[in-house]
């Protein structure tokens, strides 16, 4: 798959483990139309992707920023329509992230505001730096979370601490959205990649099909009456009974064994 985007840098870490790294940090990793369509491009890709991709860590470069949200410099003196077509572009992307197959590890090595923050809460699952600060600023900025924060916030900690954080706008700490349930690990400064990545290889060594199936399962299962999620999940389940991986995993169980799986 592609690896050179203008403002994502991809590196393939072996076994199906990427690391992406959002790289614009003379400008504390600020989301611009470039950015918009690189991830875009990205997630396209990795949704049409085989299973050759079994997990990705998303983080920021340098260590003050992991995206500081949309580019205000670039939006001065936007016309309405270029700020509506521009911001079609960043749904796009967003549908695209959240559609993502493979889990997606965020690795928020410092701030996250506004559009940066919705973009970490698109992750499976967060790990922080200590040092990290969180906010949804956009009704300080007279318009609102358009990419998803409405929506996963609430899911993340509850309605009535998300409406706190989006109506007023107030940063908070690594701690305390880690207190609150929507940060999975603290990192000491400089060790939230290396801890992001040390997870996402375990994830990246198991069975891929069965990887993607609970993910799968979870994320709509968790849109469902509990009756109909339990039918769902069954359903998720058979796929992987025909799999040469469910076979090899037993057999290698039995012979005391690390299994390899293949993807099919």
């Amino acid at each position: 798959m592609k690896l050179e985007y203008r403002t994502l840098r991809v590196e393939d870490r072996g076994e199906g483990l990427l690391l992406a790294t959002l790289n614009r940090a003379e400008v504390a990793n600020a989301m611009n139309t470039q950015m918009g369509r690189d991830l875009l491009a990205f997630f396209d890709e990795i949704n049409a992707a085989s299973l050759a991709p079994r997990c990705v860590v998303l983080t920021g470069a340098g260590d003050r920023a992991f995206c500081a949200g949309g580019d205000l410099k670039e939006r001065n003196g936007m016309t309405d329509k270029a700020w509506q077509d521009q911001h079609l572009l960043f749904e796009r992307m967003i549908r695209a992230f959240i559609g993502c197959p493979i889990p997606v590890i965020g690795a928020v090595n410092g701030a996250a505001y506004a559009g940066g923050c919705e973009l970490a809460l698109c992750c499976d699952f967060i790990y922080a730096a200590e040092t990290a600060r969180f906010a949804l600023t956009e009704v300080t900025l007279g318009i609102m979370p358009g990419a998803g924060g409405t929506q996963n916030l609430p899911r993340a900690l509850g309605e009535r601490r998300a409406k706190e954080i989006i109506l007023t706008g107030r940063p908070f700490t690594a701690a305390e959205a880690y207190d609150w349930g929507m940060v999975n690990r603290l990192c000491a400064p400089g060790h939230v990649v290396e801890e992001a990545l040390e997870t996402g290889r375990r994830i990246a060594d198991n069975a891929p099909i069965s990887v993607r199936q609970a993910k799968h399962a979870i994320h709509f299962g968790m849109q469902m009456d509990i009756a109909s999620a339990m039918m769902f999940e069954i359903e998720a389940y058979n796929r992987m009974v025909p799999t040469e991986d469910r076979r090899e995993g037993v057999l290698a169980f039995n012979e005391k064994r690390k299994p390899r799986f293949k993807g099919r």
